[in-house]
């Protein structure tokens, strides 16, 4: 297997031998999410205590971590029941023995790769100095970059010699400063500042590096939070509460998520109003990007909806 795809399995196999601690007997829900807009729904739920009103005598945790690793190595020392992350990072843990499925779509949203480097139009003008952010390797965007170079050279890994793992914001700083890094694969709202910039230019889109539409970010849990329906049900009915609230709502939406976010509410308004940006439950593109992890030597194993998703 080569290095990039490597590291995907050796990180997850360090974290299986890791050791475990147990969370104590109070009854508390330990959500982790990740850094950008596509989590909107998740601080909507935070600032209206949805699931505080849903389950009185419950304790809601919550935790923003750097990437899908971090979620993982939580998830399997049980200090988080409910993780929100991209499909592919998803489809790896599964594929490397975490026991979980998809709960709940959340969002879909644009995504792409930007640079400040006028000479580089397309993959192709990338030179072995150049370097590419991303949050982790498996990541969505990894993912994304290795469809787009399947597309365009007939090698998925053209690029993986490029890439550096760096959260979303630090990424942002590094671009924007021209330092340590070429180009970012971005998400709201570091997609939209970087593109603010004169000095930047988008080189490839999500959805041209995919195909079609797809769910960006998915809930998923564990076979154990699964069998806890009060909980598990309490989660989707939140996430359906926010989301609505997000579309009835739209004033005191963006008043709520432009202190959550730090974002002026008249440029939040402008981002979340972008073509491409939906709140939505169902899952898109899931066999997709089975499909081309497995052709790609990403995953070992082919995967039915079934095996994906709990319900």
């Amino acid at each position: 297997m080569k290095g990039f795809k490597a590291v995907i399995i050796i990180s997850f196999m360090m974290l299986i031998f890791s050791s475990c601690t147990k969370k104590n007997g109070e009854e508390t829900l330990f959500i982790a999410e990740q850094y950008g807009l596509a989590y909107a729904p998740l601080q909507i739920m935070k600032e209206k205590q949805i699931l505080e009103a849903l389950l009185p005598n419950t304790k809601i945790e919550w935790v923003t971590l750097s990437n899908t690793t971090s979620i993982r190595e939580a998830m399997l020392s049980e200090n988080v029941d409910v993780g929100f992350m991209g499909i592919p990072p998803f489809i790896i843990g599964l594929d490397n023995g975490m026991d979980w499925k998809i709960m709940s779509g959340l969002s879909k949203n644009p995504s792409g790769l930007v640079t400040y480097d006028k000479n580089i139009k397309t993959l192709a003008d990338f030179t072995s100095a150049d370097k590419i952010a991303l949050p982790q390797p498996g990541s969505i965007q990894h993912i994304l970059l290795a469809m787009a170079c399947e597309k365009q050279f007939g090698e998925a890994d053209r690029l993986d010699h490029l890439l550096v793992a760096m959260k979303h914001p630090d990424a942002y700083q590094s671009l924007e400063s021209q330092s340590t890094i070429k180009a970012h694969f971005a998400s709201p709202p570091y997609l939209f500042d970087e593109l603010n910039n004169a000095d930047n230019h988008l080189i490839l889109s999500g959805e041209e590096a995919f195909g079609e539409d797809f769910t960006f970010i998915v809930g998923v849990c564990g076979r154990e939070f699964y069998n806890n329906k009060k909980q598990y049900e309490a989660v989707n009915e939140g996430l359906k509460q926010a989301i609505t609230y997000m579309k009835q709502n739209e004033a005191e939406a963006i008043a709520l998520l432009s202190t959550s976010y730090s974002i002026d509410e008249l440029l939040l308004k402008e981002y979340l109003t972008q073509e491409g940006m939906i709140y939505s439950q169902e899952v898109e593109g899931l066999e997709r990007f089975v499909d081309f992890m497995l052709r790609n030597e990403y995953i070992k194993n082919d995967y039915q909806l079934d095996d994906l998703i709990w319900e």
